[in-house]
């Protein structure tokens, strides 16, 4: 995950912005206590979205608020909610099973000094990953057949963006599914719903990180999947990479038109709102940030 899942922060009442930071806070919590302090330092909007989620997909979630010290600053308070249930659990490991992830593919990737640093970093997340995979082999698997899928996709001669954004759809959708409904209530509409909604928050997730990194991975001579379509090239003109980012924009908008048809047929038992206010402004919101960055002090929710 890349931390454009976020909320629009304006348009949260109090209790729901107070609601979002305690699930916040917890995650970084529960990620202290499952796999040491330094995996705090992965904690993501995505993942807490992921939580939040969970949380409201659940039929009867049991979770109450309380105000205590923050474990990174004790001399600030935060708000707290029970840090052992099911979803946050998941959530913790699963913040970390992608984290070790993405520092493979940076470790692949990147250039000499954020090799470098990735390296350093590898050992430590080994293990941390070890343990989370251990917890939850069904998470594990999913995820690491993703990325080997996202690896023969980008690999491709002529790779297509829907080719190279398919396999983070499937991996969020199956994620959903498997921790809203495990594997008992597979098939059922319920699953259905859950399944598709992550595939399109996957899709749509995987397409901004793309765009939002044209003009870095043109630099690096990285693989991006617009800047294949456009034949982008360092010697590239602003009006080419513009071009892209539009085309880029059409695409997303479409897939969060899809997300949002979905996501009104979610049955929400708690934190409806919020998951709501991330989808139909947050994510939006994001976008146009990301791909007009000359709109940015005139942009509102659409």
């Amino acid at each position: 995950m890349f931390g454009y899942i976020k909320p629009e922060k304006p348009e949260l009442r109090v209790r729901e912005y107070e609601e979002y930071g305690g699930i916040y806070c917890t995650l970084c919590r529960r990620l202290g206590k499952d796999y040491g302090p330094a995996a705090r330092l992965v904690l993501n909007y995505d993942c807490t979205f992921y939580a939040i989620l969970a949380f409201a997909a659940s039929e009867e979630p049991n979770i109450k608020f309380h105000e205590s010290r923050c474990v990174v600053n004790p001399l600030k308070k935060c708000i707290f909610c029970s840090d052992d249930s099911r979803e946050l659990l998941i959530s913790s490991a699963l913040t970390v099973i992608l984290a070790y992830y993405k520092l493979k593919d940076d470790i692949a990737d990147s250039g000499f000094l954020r090799k470098a640093a990735c390296c350093l970093l590898y050992p430590s997340f080994y293990f941390r990953h070890r343990n989370a995979a251990k917890k939850y082999p069904e998470l594990e698997k999913i995820v690491a057949e993703s990325m080997e899928a996202q690896k023969a996709a980008e690999k491709d001669k002529s790779p297509k963006i829907d080719s190279c954004a398919e396999p983070t759809a499937k991996m969020l959708g199956k994620i959903l599914e498997w921790t809203v409904c495990g594997e008992l209530e597979s098939g059922t509409p319920k699953a259905r719903i859950a399944n598709e909604f992550g595939y399109y928050l996957g899709r749509w997730v995987y397409l901004m990180d793309a765009a939002d990194d044209i003009e870095k991975d043109i630099a690096q001579k990285s693989f991006n999947p617009f800047a294949e379509k456009f034949h982008l090239t360092a010697c590239s003109e602003q009006e080419a990479i513009g071009k892209a980012k539009n085309y880029a924009n059409q695409v997303m908008n479409g897939t969060l038109s899809r997300l949002c048809t979905v996501a009104d047929l979610m049955e929400c038992s708690r934190f409806g709102s919020i998951v709501h206010n991330v989808v139909f402004m947050g994510l939006p919101q994001i976008q146009k940030e990301k791909l007009f960055t000359k709109e940015n002090g005139n942009v509102r929710p659409i």
